[in-house]
């Protein structure tokens, strides 16, 4: 078996490929509208698909905000350099909501940046 994709809703298409592309610096791997079901589909990552999993952002036409829940928790993205990449998201426009230090009740550095649409994502010293 092997993990092909993680899907959110997203609010705004066009602003979270954005997001997903220029501050995270993902690539937009394929992007379609489906008339029949009203919705859009972009799915976006690092490398190249279907190699490497990705993320599918869903966009429900018509739909303009979403319940958060409390199931779910964050992206995690392996990143060489905390630091250096947190201040690449801010400069980008990004917004760190965690700066980078060690977890809690641990060595790991971590740091957290809200996308668009408010989910997390958890970016891990490698």
């Amino acid at each position: 078996m092997k993990l092909l994709h993680t899907m959110i809703r997203v609010k705004d298409m066009d602003r979270s490929i954005d997001f997903y592309t220029n501050v995270l610096g993902m690539k937009l791997f394929r992007r379609n509208d489906y008339p029949g079901g009203k919705f859009t589909l972009a799915f976006v990552g690092y490398g190249d698909e279907p190699d490497d999993g990705s993320i599918e952002l869903t966009y429900n036409w018509g739909k303009s905000d979403y319940e958060m829940g409390d199931a779910f928790g964050h992206v995690a993205l392996g990143v060489p350099d905390i630091v250096a990449t947190c201040e690449e998201i801010k400069a980008k426009g990004g917004q760190v909501t965690r700066e980078p230090g060690p977890m809690k009740h641990g060595t790991t550095m971590i740091a957290f940046v809200k996308d668009p649409n408010g989910y997390m994502i958890e970016l891990i010293q490698r």
